[in-house]
């Protein structure tokens, strides 16, 4: 059976106006990204070559970059012009999404990595997931009010090179 996906409702037409800090936090955030990514591809490969060490090589630091670097909070839950609402996305497509959050499912078959980098593993995408609901949900509150940035610094904790 096929699903047909409906186009999203048009947005009600509303300007705009970027918030004090934003284009700051964007660029700190696309930063952050790319630091976190190449922590990822550091991480020790596996003794015999498989699929979860070529995910964790590949599409986990790219999805954490993309969704980094993607992050729009222009894209925030709003009302369509007949006042349904529609769902935003934070910028970031589905599908990085869904790699984000099968972190917690393939971690535990990473065996050949320590406990601390599976949790900083952990840490990283679930941060980085975390900073796409906040522009989804409140991008206000998360650009001024310094969620956003806090985020980062965990981001960047879980993610250091020590």
């Amino acid at each position: 059976m096929t699903m047909p996906h409906l186009p999203a409702p048009a947005l009600a037409a509303v300007s705009y106006e970027p918030w004090e800090g934003e284009a700051e936090a964007l660029a700190t955030a696309a930063e952050v990204g790319l630091r976190a990514a190449a922590w990822v591809r550091s991480l020790p490969v596996p003794p015999v070559p498989g699929p979860v060490g070529s995910w964790l090589a590949g599409e986990l630091p790219e999805a954490i970059e993309t969704a980094m670097s993607a992050l729009d909070p222009e894209d925030c839950d709003g009302r369509s012009s007949d006042g349904a609402i529609v769902e935003g996305t934070g910028g970031v497509d589905a599908g990085t999404m869904s790699t984000l959050s099968a972190v917690p499912c393939v971690v535990p078959e990473a065996v050949w990595l320590t406990p601390d980098q599976q949790v900083r593993l952990l840490a990283v995408t679930s941060a980085v997931t975390g900073a796409v609901r906040l522009l989804v949900d409140d991008p206000g509150t998360a650009i001024m009010h310094g969620l956003l940035a806090r985020l980062c610094d965990v981001i960047t904790h879980a993610a250091r090179t020590d």
